[in-house]
């Protein structure tokens, strides 16, 4: 960094600008309004909601629901920072907290779609394949391993919550406030840190294209993503940015692992069933490209 000081301004200005512009007013929102629904007790409601239409498709039960869907729809890291919450307050168990971070803790619909595929990739047509590619392999596997524990999650063991479990304050809702600026605090620092170690790798003599945007990706999702752009092959461009969204980066695995810290979900199962299913969905993607 005191070697090469210009680079290392431009790497962080660039990280925290990604931070701000994209992730800070996309996830503070929602990470507010789950603390504060999970502080209240108010998810259960909302669970319960989506419980009444999903278990007839997904072994779900009405605890297991919240954070799977709230992942899925808000985003990575969200999913791991939720079933921790949930699993801090005993409302679910390790087991099947292992299962919903492997499931849920990815990247948002909405980020998919507009950074990946329009801004990054300009191909909205392939929004749909994009999103079929990404999100099968963890809900496929969810769908098996949720079977396991469907009926061993913590709610089902407990007796009928009583209303007084039901409450929402000032005090709930400027703590929901302050973790979620805590947290996304927390996601600032570490894209600013990997995507200065990604500038320092774009200054490695590396003279094959590919290897060296698959050297960034695997710091930086982000990052990557971006760098791919300049890959002349499409073929080549859009399964190394499927590979990079599914994985998520060190930085991802960074960011999860302070997520989960203070809960016994194990990092290692999480990092392996990502990697897992990294490879299958970049398989998928050259399997499709190959063929059309």
């Amino acid at each position: 960094m005191l070697r090469f000081p210009t680079t290392t301004v431009k790497a962080s200005a660039s990280g925290l600008m990604l931070w701000y512009q994209t992730l800070l007013p996309t996830l503070l929102p929602f990470t507010i309004l789950a603390n504060i629904l999970i502080s209240s007790g108010y998810f259960l409601y909302l669970g319960g909601f989506f419980y009444r239409f999903l278990h007839f498709v997904y072994p779900i039960n009405q605890t297991t629901v919240f954070p799977l869907v709230a992942g899925l729809l808000f985003g990575f890291p969200l999913g791991s920072k939720i079933t921790a919450d949930l699993i801090k307050q005993q409302e679910l168990s390790v087991e099947e907290g292992n299962i919903l971070i492997c499931i849920s803790n990815s990247f948002s619909p909405a980020f998919i779609s507009s950074y990946f595929i329009k801004n990054s990739l300009e191909a909205p047509k392939l929004t749909f394949l994009c999103f079929f590619i990404l999100y099968l392999p963890p809900l496929v596997f969810g769908y098996f391993k949720l079977h396991t524990c469907k009926n061993g999650s913590l709610l089902s063991s407990q007796t009928k919550k009583t209303a007084s479990r039901f409450q929402l304050n000032f005090k709930i809702i400027d703590t929901g406030i302050l973790n979620g600026f805590e947290t996304l605090t927390k996601l600032g620092g570490y894209i600013m840190l990997f995507s200065i170690l990604a500038a320092f790798i774009m200054k490695f003599p590396i003279k094959n294209p590919v290897l060296k945007v698959l050297s960034i990706g695997v710091l930086e999702a982000t990052t990557g993503i971006h760098a791919a752009t300049f890959l002349p092959s499409f073929p080549v461009k859009f399964c190394i940015m499927i590979l990079f969204t599914a994985f998520g980066g060190l930085s991802g695995v960074a960011q999860t692992a302070s997520m989960i810290k203070e809960t016994k979900l194990s990092l290692r199962y999480y990092v392996t069933h990502k990697l897992l299913f990294a490879g299958i969905s970049t398989l998928l993607a050259g399997l499709i490209t190959y063929l059309y």
